[in-house]
């Protein structure tokens, strides 16, 4: 009895001070990528293992359902605390990418991924990245470091090994992602212009750098240049995908009347828009869209009410990493730029972007919750 009226209080102050709107848009995407999940992979499944079963399906509600284990408990926990496990977290999940170039996993000529035999196969980077913005505003907001620029360099310190080690993978699209997600950190932390516009151009440089005159990096340079001229290169995946969105119009071809799934290798994790589109219509993204935008408004509303400048920067980057993704995955399926694996948070297949994406939100919903913003 004692035991379950203290269970009762937790959950009656957890549910009292957490942010509903933002956990209902959470669940709502969630919700509804599992359902684009069962009509974009069940034919999948049966045309791979000859079967009519809800293999991939089945995979992604056991996914959905450790995600959202992971959303409660990581909202529930005090402050000070989820600082403490991001903290040590941050250091697992940065040795299990040390160890990717040494034991992972080559998928389509890209070593990204570990498989250990008591552990589903899994992508290091995707769950390190909530962790890697703590770790960045923990450094940016320090009080015992007074020199701004200083912590500028220690925290550049602490994602350059990460970007070896992506670069090395290669991973071009998450290295772009998690420098672009450390420079929004910065320039929201009061950044000299000058110096701003000087890190951006500097890894630019380095990029190009890498794409035109690396070897590794060719595969790269094919797909930007083939992206310009279609005619230079194999476009197949992103010319099935603009097509199954104009085939799909504006109410789409209905459930399940869809053919870009069966066309194109890995359509549910970084096609999934156009799939969403060619049986659902432009509508749908439209609405998803709006969705995002309003997710990620509501969070920005509460950035008035926090005086903590470390709750401030992780609630900035993780609302901007989880935007950028939706963005970059939807320009790659419009065809705005060129293809770079990027899943989508919340509605892709996957295990490691779901579970990614869960931690984002568990941080978000912990850090905007009505004690902590008093």
């Amino acid at each position: 009895m004692i035991k379950d009226n203290l269970f009762q209080k937790l959950y009656f102050d957890w549910w009292r001070n957490i942010d509903k709107t933002l956990l209902s848009v959470i669940l709502l995407l969630f919700v509804l990528g599992l359902f684009f999940s069962l009509v974009s992979t069940s034919l999948v499944a049966s045309d791979r293992l000859n079967t009519n079963n809800y293999l991939f399906f089945f995979k992604h509600l056991i996914f959905i359902s450790l995600g959202l284990v992971t959303v409660f408990f990581l909202s529930y926990l005090n402050v000070e605390k989820l600082y403490t496990l991001s903290k040590l977290l941050f250091l697992v999940c940065l040795m299990s990418l040390i160890l990717v170039p040494i034991i992972g996993v080559e998928v389509k000529g890209s070593t990204r991924w570990l498989d250990f035999s008591f552990l589903p196969k899994f992508q290091p980077i995707e769950i390190l990245k909530p962790f890697i913005i703590v770790m960045i505003a923990s450094i940016l907001s320090s009080e015992n470091k007074s020199n701004l620029y200083l912590k500028y360099f220690l925290s550049f310190l602490l994602i350059f090994p990460i970007i070896i080690l992506l670069i090395s993978q290669p991973d071009i699209g998450q290295t772009i992602l998690i420098f672009l997600t450390w420079l929004a950190l910065i320039f929201v932390s009061g950044i000299n212009l000058f110096l701003f516009f000087a890190f951006f151009g500097l890894m630019i440089s380095i990029i190009l750098y890498l794409i035109f005159f690396v070897p590794k990096f060719e595969y790269i340079l094919i797909r930007i240049t083939s992206f310009f001229d279609p005619s230079l290169g194999n476009n197949y995946q992103s010319e099935k995908a603009s097509e199954a969105i104009i085939n799909g119009g504006f109410f789409g071809k209905g459930i399940g009347e869809g053919v870009l799934k069966n066309k194109v290798p890995e359509a549910h994790t970084d096609y999934i828009v156009s799939v969403i589109s060619e049986e659902f219509g432009v509508v749908m993204i439209f609405v998803l869209l709006v969705l995002f935008l309003f997710f990620i408004y509501h969070i920005f509303k509460k950035l008035y009410l926090i005086n903590d400048n470390k709750v401030k920067l992780i609630i900035v980057g993780s609302s901007v990493i989880i935007l950028l993704q939706f963005l970059i995955h939807l320009g790659v399926n419009i065809r705005m730029f060129p293809t770079t694996g990027m899943t989508l948070p919340f509605l892709s297949y996957g295990g490691s972007s779901i579970i990614g994406t869960s931690i984002l939100s568990g941080i978000i919903l912990n850090l905007t919750k009505k004690n902590i913003l008093k």
